[in-house]
């Protein structure tokens, strides 16, 4: 990494899991991951802890591994922690039943690992409102590495006095940062080989009160490149008058980053997922158009009042359609592969 602050000027105690229960009963605490193969055979759209100081000790887990012909396996429910926290001023550890984050560094490097049961499904079940299947041991442990320094949810608009940050910033939920890594281990599925795997990945960091209220849908990519350029974007789609709604975007040279917006995104218009077009185009802060290309490799599906953290008491169900998912991107004739994850109100959206 040479001489690149990983930091990005974040204070690191924002980097660790809290260490003790908010007195706010709607606090809550999560760490996501998002994890791509650098082979393609396969992608983790989203491992993801989360927890509510209202029910501290039930925390709600997803973890779905997806291939490319459509296989989507997907763990979830409502565990609690086998780390609780103590009364000290860092808690590195943030868990709850089969899954576990632990910063190693902060800002630097974290691990995961997932050991427990998943259904084995099909994304077109999920579409057609039957995701059952047989269930699956999974294990999946990694080491992630940071390549690039935080992003933090509406530092541009903030930086640009635009206040159409703010409903989005209060269905983010509080202060969240994102980071681009590399990262290095294995996935086990009962009955079949071990695969050992590099590649990359990005991790979410959020603490806050979320408000989702009247959410209007969402389009979030993000990838990193071998050569060491990423980007990633945040935004709603066009309010109902066309005009611009929330929408930030950032490219990373290798060693700076340049503010952008998104001329051009992937919305979830159709519910054709696996293969269908992930293109976005972004135009930078110096006039710089940036057309990146992507084709969706593996998905979950989460259709309108679904729940996305399994039996998990909190979890109501998802808002709207909500589409998670891996794509294979291509910029300047470099690829690699990324994350994507997209929601719309219901009736926007063709079968």
């Amino acid at each position: 990494m040479g001489n690149i602050d990983l930091t990005g000027g974040l204070d690191a105690s924002l980097d660790y899991p809290l260490a003790r229960r908010p007195e706010n009963p709607q606090m809550r605490d999560s760490v996501s991951m998002w994890i791509s193969d650098d082979q393609g055979r396969f992608g983790l759209p989203r491992v993801c802890i989360e927890a509510v100081a209202e029910i501290w000790e039930n925390r709600g887990i997803q973890a779905n591994i997806g291939f490319p012909d459509g296989r989507i396996l997907n763990g979830a429910g409502g565990y609690a922690p086998t780390h609780p926290a103590a009364d000290q001023p860092r808690h590195e550890i943030i868990d709850a039943g089969p899954l576990a984050f632990r910063v190693i560094e902060p800002l630097r490097r974290w691990t995961m690992r997932f050991d427990g049961k998943a259904t084995d499904t099909t994304v077109q079940r999920q579409i057609g409102n039957d995701p059952g299947g047989p269930e699956k041991r999974v294990r999946v442990e990694i080491e992630a590495v940071m390549a690039v320094p935080p992003w933090i949810a509406g530092e541009q608009a903030v930086a640009a006095g635009d206040t159409s940050t703010a409903s989005a910033i209060g269905a983010i939920g509080g202060h969240r940062h994102e980071q681009l890594f590399r990262c290095s281990g294995f996935l086990e599925i009962e009955g079949e080989d071990r695969m050992p795997f590099t590649g990359p990945g990005l991790r979410i960091r959020r603490t806050g009160v979320r408000n989702v209220g009247d959410f209007p849908g969402h389009c979030w990519q993000s990838a990193l490149f071998p050569s060491g350029k990423a980007f990633g974007l945040t935004a709603f789609p066009p309010r109902s008058d066309g005009t611009s709604a929330y929408n930030e975007a950032f490219v990373w040279d290798g060693a700076r980053k340049r503010y952008a917006k998104v001329i051009e995104a992937p919305w979830l218009n159709r519910l054709h997922l696996n293969g269908a077009n992930a293109d976005v185009v972004l135009e930078t802060s110096d006039g710089e158009r940036i057309r990146i290309s992507g084709t969706v490799r593996e998905s979950a599906f989460f259709d309108q009042g679904t729940p996305l953290f399994g039996d998990w008491s909190y979890d109501g169900g998802v808002g709207l359609p909500f589409h998670q998912g891996g794509v294979l991107y291509e910029w300047d004739g470099e690829t690699t592969y990324g994350m994507i994850e997209r929601s719309l109100p219901k009736h926007r959206i063709q079968p």
